[in-house]
């Protein structure tokens, strides 16, 4: 059993699938874009990445470390037919592709889901490119649009809650307002007021007699 073993055997050997990585991870580093099987690509995107972060730091020894893990195909263009060499893998992949990827930090490929199947055996094919220059910026302005964005949510929601914390309080200010502007009653006039009950009070006992009287 294969329990806790990394990597895709891929029906072949341990040489024929280091061959083929390095076949495949040179072709994309010359034409940055290659047609393969979605498994293939897959098992090749994190072994060119950890190649390009190694031009990134354009040292002799990064060179050669590059040089052992790939190797150091000819770039080869025929023109009137007859074959020009144009340079080599290394040499485009540490003057070229690693200095156009110095600020980013990491992701320099991509695979694209084709609508094709291969013939045969109906594999899945996709398309591994290199990531283009002119990405890394607009994925950045991007984020940082949805950064305000949520900002602005935010400090609209807080206004919000505020604005019905005010309404919720003014009635109360306002019902206190008006029980401070109600006049108090003194004890002076509090006094008249009984004197006044108690007068009352005895006008209708004389006249509860009188009648009786009678």
């Amino acid at each position: 059993m294969r329990h806790r073993v990394a990597g895709r055997r891929l029906s072949r050997t341990s040489e024929h699938r280091l061959a083929m990585r390095r076949n495949l991870v040179a072709s994309l580093f010359e034409h940055e874009t290659v047609s393969t099987t979605i498994e293939k690509a897959k098992e090749v995107k994190p072994f060119a990445e950890r190649l390009i972060t190694l031009a990134k730091k354009g040292t002799l020894a990064a060179r050669r470390r590059a040089i052992a893990l790939l190797g150091n195909r000819d770039i080869v263009e025929y023109e009137d037919g007859k074959a020009v060499r144009k340079g080599t893998v290394i040499g485009k992949l540490f003057s070229d592709i690693g200095p156009r990827y110095l600020d980013r930090p990491g992701g320099y490929t991509r695979i694209i889901r084709l609508s094709l199947r291969r013939l045969g055996d109906n594999g899945q094919l996709v398309l591994l490119q290199l990531i283009g220059e002119g990405e890394g910026p607009k994925k950045k302005a991007k984020s940082a649009s949805k950064k305000r964005s949520r900002r602005k949510a935010k400090e609209a929601a807080r206004l919000e809650q505020t604005t019905e914390a005010e309404q919720v309080a003014e009635p109360k200010e306002v019902s206190e307002a008006e029980g401070a502007d109600e006049p108090k009653e003194t004890p002076q006039a509090q006094e008249t007021d009984q004197a006044e009950d108690q007068q009352s009070s005895e006008a209708t006992d004389e006249t509860d007699r009188a009648e009786e009287k009678e």
